[in-house]
């Protein structure tokens, strides 16, 4: 199933990825790992708590720095644990014991399963290669050029901000636009004209707070609706639904970056049109679901609006 019509501006020089879920599939093992952890640490409370599921990981984990999503998931049950200290070994003690324990949890699987990229994502990222666009990788992990090696494709990637860039920074995690700003400006590229890929709802909110030119949704088993209602641009089952790239400016021939679109130049949420008018890629298999072009604006093709005054 291939998509149709334009998904992303004439003016693009960059592509920033998320990584667990979108490049390779590690996000399984990490929901795996979680899931351990959180079994774990609710039965050995004094009153029965409400199991963990995978409602939780996407809710209140996914995309999150590992303390946070501990955190989260612990306030959810009405559970109250110190913080402690992210030198602390790992163990149900604090908050950052039990991200460490999660990590090691992680890392034996990892260890003992391996990791390879998705084929998909892999002929995507070959072909925005091809067009000339950086690429970088914005992950929360603290293991992203661990994975990223193991995977074969760190050496791809001109910018890595993981979980050690954001904590030496004190940037704020996802959904916070913080560490994809922090990517595109290590990039060297402005935000609207910037690509976020990313498979996790708080990533492609903070795609879409942070001004970037459009934002994929990988579908790994956030919901497509899910997605769309947290920013997404457009929503894929797989990176290769995306392929063959259309023809676009090269940035020797583009525009000056001021007139980069960004994804609030779609118009606000009063001018997106709804979901049972507007398909995503899902949608496309057949024609009959084709909209007509004055049916759905696109990003050349954005609804009438008063222009922006310069800030």
């Amino acid at each position: 199933m291939k998509t149709t019509g334009a998904w992303y501006p004439d003016r693009v020089e960059a592509c920033l990825f998320d990584l667990d879920g979108v490049l390779t599939p590690t996000a399984e093992i990490h929901r795996r790992a979680w899931s351990e952890l959180f079994e774990e640490a609710f039965a050995r409370q004094p009153e029965p708590v409400c199991p963990y599921d995978d409602d939780d990981y996407f809710a209140l984990v996914d995309g999150r720095p590992r303390y946070e999503g501990v955190r989260a998931v612990l306030a959810s049950r009405g559970i109250d644990l110190d913080w402690g200290d992210p030198s602390d070994p790992g163990s149900f003690d604090t908050i950052c014991a039990m991200g460490n324990l999660k990590d090691s949890l992680f890392l034996e699987q990892v260890s003992s399963r391996g990791v390879s990229a998705y084929p998909g994502s892999v002929l995507f990222l070959d072909a925005v290669m091809g067009t000339g666009w950086k690429v970088g990788v914005v992950s929360a992990s603290q293991n992203a050029r661990t994975i990223l090696d193991a995977a074969g494709i760190l050496d791809r990637f001109e910018v890595v901000v993981d979980g050690h860039v954001t904590a030496e920074l004190g940037l704020a995690g996802k959904p916070s636009p913080d560490t994809y700003l922090e990517g595109a400006r290590r990039l060297g590229v402005e935000p609207g004209c910037t690509i976020i890929v990313e498979d996790a709802l708080g990533g492609v909110e903070a795609g879409r707070a942070g001004g970037f030119a459009s934002v994929v949704g990988v579908d790994r088993g956030a919901g497509a609706q899910a997605l769309r209602t947290h920013g997404a641009t457009i929503v894929v089952d797989d990176l290769a639904q995306l392929l063959p790239l259309s023809p676009r400016q090269t940035p020797s021939s583009a525009t000056p970056m001021s007139s980069c679109p960004t994804v609030q130049d779609l118009g606000t949420p009063d001018h997106h049109p709804t979901p049972s008018s507007c398909p995503t890629v899902q949608d496309l298999g057949t024609p009959d679901h084709h909209p007509t072009p004055s049916s759905c604006p696109t990003v050349q093709d954005p609804p009438t609006r008063p222009p922006k005054e310069e800030s």
